[in-house]
């Protein structure tokens, strides 16, 4: 069984991410997986191959390096963010499988809401729409760290927020890469709907 466990009101970054490694570092065999919904207050996370000229305009938006993989990325109000505590070994699942099943998870939650071209984009981790001029805008991110065949971070879907801080950087390491939200293609839908959207797909694979 997995649990899903709903993290109330704005979560610190930092706090969450040592509570997922905590969590993973004790765990054992048995121990049962987790999906922790989450939603942060404004913060820029740096992960293992992120570089600080990336960051072009941090303003007074705290900036945090990780452990994740993956480049440089935002969190704020209005972003699902799931992290997902999963033993692999018990799943049958290498890390690219993984990584695969939590893309698919996003495309679904989205193709549910009528964006039917949500994609993936070569050598871009994440899940991406076509926009009128035929570019590829970033609407989900991913980052994830396996320690020992367990996983924790995880994935963000940008649903209603204000998309101004991905003004200062480039994200996933992309100059003049266009980060959207589910409002900028013209779906409305509650931070609540989309969490519970997408834990249901995380649970059908995991279980």
């Amino acid at each position: 069984m997995t649990q899903i466990r709903l993290i109330e009101g704005l979560a610190d970054y930092e706090a969450t991410w040592m509570a997922m490694k905590t969590f993973t570092e004790n765990r054992h065999p048995e121990t049962e997986n987790q999906i922790w919904l989450v939603e942060h207050p404004p913060v820029y996370t740096l992960g293992q191959a992120g570089k600080p000229e990336h960051i072009l305009n941090a303003g007074n938006i705290p900036v945090i390096r990780c452990n994740r993989g993956g480049q440089v990325t935002y969190h704020g109000p209005g972003q699902v963010v799931v992290y997902p505590l999963i033993n692999l070994h018990r799943a049958n699942m290498f890390v690219k499988e993984y990584v695969t099943a939590l893309e698919d998870a996003i495309i679904h939650t989205l193709n549910d809401y009528g964006i039917d071209q949500a994609c993936r984009k070569e050598g871009a981790p994440g899940v991406y729409v076509p926009m009128e001029n035929g570019e590829l805008a970033k609407i989900a991110a991913l980052g994830v760290k396996v320690s020992r065949g367990c996983t924790y971070h995880g994935l963000a879907i940008n649903v209603d927020m204000d998309l101004t801080p991905f003004e200062g950087i480039n994200p996933c390491g992309y100059a003049q890469l266009r980060t959207v939200d589910m409002k900028t293609v013209g779906v409305r839908a509650s931070w609540q709907e989309v969490a519970d959207k997408v834990s249901e797909y995380l649970l059908d694979v995991f279980g």
